[in-house]
């Protein structure tokens, strides 16, 4: 496995585009079964944050401090951190640039940069963000916005939105919406505010099993839905927001008192603009081994790759044995032959106390992990959603723990 790399290193050099949960949880996985390899992580951010919980701070239920972390503390031992951000790629010679102008050598890559939020493709979000009852659970900043503009709204309408792009965590934007429900119902304001859920998709939920167990809970709770409607413009002097619908081309004006916004999201611009996106600007890879499709060298995984499942932590943590499994074998010489099954999992809450856990693979078949019904309320999946699966995520996966 040693040879002399370009850079004049004797180890093969390994380099990991970002520093979120993939990236972090990547290098401790690979630094764990490999240790005659050099790691290198990029990632510009001094901060991490697990953002699962950030749905339940906007529901009042905790204070969204406890969601944060230095990234210092959280880069595994024997991985050299970079502190800089990637802004393109020389694939031609294996190397990344960063904004510094340095120029970092690998013999293998692998990208897992996160996603990009766009807040700027919504007309009058940005400048609107965090007043008026526009909010978002999307961002660490305005979080706290979103439990305040619950808090005061006593009638009128309460929208809650779905863009028409992939996003992370695609159950977020209905849970909100049932702690929302649920508060101004047990603080009598119910018949006084209409709850409406705006999406530009075309179902609640795309996997049947899950779907029907949460448009019964819409039903019952008297919760409007809204498919094929794209948000597109927000007026927040007069609350009024703009979406198009997606089959008609016309515009449909809301008026609302509160608006939970989902923005929407991208690949980050230095991935869509290289030779690694395909043409929707994900990172290219292979479902099934995550290689990417044009360059033997080069994994992805995460939020901005091209994998046709659900961009959560979940799915992250069943990526990247098959990652780090296949990656050893290209360094061996040998075929990849570990497969993802596209697993992915969404604990959906419906209400303090109250979480549907959904799991399923590319087929859209539940593969669920408990002996009992996941798509049912339960009390038990809602204290894990709240307290096992950040003492998972800290102590475990971050640490290579799969």
């Amino acid at each position: 496995m040693m040879r002399q790399g370009n850079s004049g290193e004797t180890m093969l050099r390994v380099v990991i585009v970002g520093g979120g949960t993939a990236g972090i949880s990547t290098a401790a996985y690979l630094r764990r079964k490999l240790k005659d390899i050099n790691i290198s992580l990029i990632e510009p951010s001094s901060v991490h944050y697990y953002q699962p919980l950030w749905t339940l701070a906007g529901g009042g239920i905790l204070d969204k401090k406890v969601t944060k972390k230095k990234t210092a503390k959280l880069i595994p031992k024997n991985v050299n951190w970079i502190q800089d951000k990637v802004v393109g790629f020389k694939l031609d010679t294996n190397k990344i640039v960063t904004a510094s102008g340095a120029e970092v050598y690998y013999d293998y890559l692998i990208i897992a940069p996160g996603i990009q939020i766009d807040w700027n493709r919504i007309k009058g979000l940005q400048s609107s963000i965090g007043k008026d009852g526009v909010c978002s659970n999307y961002d660490y900043e305005y979080v706290d916005k979103t439990w305040e503009s619950i808090q005061n709204t006593k009638k009128g309408s309460a929208l809650f939105t779905f863009p028409n792009t992939p996003i992370k965590c695609g159950g977020a934007p209905q849970k909100i919406m049932y702690l929302a429900e649920e508060y101004f119902r047990k603080n009598g304001v119910r018949e006084d505010v209409d709850v409406e859920f705006v999406s530009a998709g075309e179902r609640i939920f795309g996997v049947t099993k899950y779907r029907e167990a949460l448009e019964k809970i819409i039903k019952e709770r008297r919760i409007s839905t809204h498919y094929r409607l794209n948000l597109e413009k927000i007026d927040g002097a007069n609350k009024i927001a703009y979406f198009r619908n997606l089959d008609t081309n016309e515009v449909v004006e809301k008026h609302y008192t509160m608006i939970h916004v989902v923005p929407p999201m991208s690949a980050p611009d230095f991935i869509k603009t290289s030779a690694l996106a395909n043409n929707d600007g994900w990172v290219d890879v292979d479902k099934y081994t995550l290689q990417h499709n044009r360059y033997p060298n080069i994994f992805g995984l995460g939020d901005a790759s091209s994998l046709p499942t659900a961009k959560t932590g979940a799915s992250i943590r069943k990526e990247i044995p098959v990652l780090v499994h296949n990656l050893i074998r290209l360094i061996e010489g040998r075929s990849l032959d570990a497969k993802y099954n596209g697993y992915a999992s969404c604990p959906i809450v419906t209400g303090r106390g109250k979480l549907i856990l959904a799991e399923f693979d590319y087929d859209g078949k539940p593969v669920e992990t408990f002996p009992w019904d996941q798509s049912k309320e339960s009390f038990l999946l809602y204290l894990l959603k709240k307290y096992g699966l950040p003492r998972l995520y800290w102590w475990f996966m971050l640490k290579g723990w799969m």
